[in-house]
């Protein structure tokens, strides 16, 4: 109990997505060779280590021989709303994602996976000014992104790393992820991400009331903490992970305002991780 409390302590001030900042790598994505590493080097440091299930996977794959069992964390509208983030490109694939984006720089940027329909010229039209502009580029009409609405069951208000989805009377409250893909398009008449970020409290608990229901059964699971913080080491939470598998077009301007204006510090999109496919890092899914 001890050590895992030390684990907590030690993470609660990092992101939800566990980001490493790092120069993107001017000579282009990284070989093949480079995510086998990262790969290699999670089944070496999680063999044998007591590791639980963890994520980003698959969601059409239903396969996983992980036999760390964990309780399913209540339905989202039981639970406080701690954080909201999100990275660029989807970190699960499936469903309407299932497109490769690339290896990227091998440290989470320009890898992922990316919506697989088709958009128009008209929703492509290029900006006149960057959104999201970080070490790693901006977002760009036609991007994917993949939203983390994080829920707890700790009396948290909501707000910036996993910091706050811990209280000092719950160290180790269930996590939930109530996970959607948006693809970003340049139409004033598409979805407004403000309005699906808009914080509300309903019967004393943090909520987002406006994450979309029309976007196919959610495929739950029991997984973890993402980002390309743990491509070569496990991620010690458990998280009950809800995914949707349908995509909803967003207005990239609406994107821009709020990440000029939220209540988690957010001013770019996230990394991701590697796609786990290990059997032994990942839970079976039943639904």
């Amino acid at each position: 109990m001890t050590s895992y409390l030390s684990v907590i302590a030690a993470v609660a001030t990092l992101p939800l997505a566990s980001v490493t900042f790092a120069s993107t790598d001017s000579a282009g994505p990284v070989n093949d060779g480079v995510v086998a590493e990262q790969r290699a080097a999670l089944a070496k440091s999680t063999i044998g280590a007591g590791f639980g299930p963890q994520s980003p996977r698959d969601i059409d794959l239903a396969e996983g021989q992980n036999p760390r069992i964990f309780e399913t964390a209540p339905p989202a509208a039981e639970m406080n709303l701690c954080n909201i983030h999100f990275h660029e490109n989807a970190e699960h694939r499936g469903g309407e994602f299932t497109r490769y984006a690339g290896n990227g720089d091998g440290k989470g940027y320009g890898s992922g996976y990316q919506y697989d329909g088709t958009l128009t010229e008209a929703e492509l039209a290029p900006l006149d000014s960057p959104i999201g502009a970080g070490g790693h580029g901006d977002l760009e009409p036609g991007d994917t992104i993949e939203v983390h609405y994080v829920h707890t069951t700790a009396k948290v208000t909501p707000g910036p790393t996993l910091g706050a989805c811990l209280s000092d009377a719950i160290k180790n409250p269930q996590l939930r992820v109530e996970a959607q893909v948006y693809v970003l398009v340049n139409d004033k008449s598409a979805a407004d991400f403000t309005e699906l970020t808009d914080l509300t409290v309903k019967n004393d608990l943090h909520q987002v009331q406006n994450i979309p229901s029309n976007t196919g059964t959610p495929v739950t699971y029991a997984g973890s903490t993402t980002g390309p913080g743990y491509n070569t080491t496990g991620s010690p939470f458990q998280v009950t992970w809800s995914v949707r598998p349908e995509v909803v077009r967003v207005n990239i301007h609406s994107v821009a305002t709020w990440l000029a204006n939220n209540s988690f510090d957010e001013t770019h999109a996230h990394g991701v991780r590697n796609l786990v496919t290990n059997q032994d890092l990942l839970s079976p899914i039943s639904n």
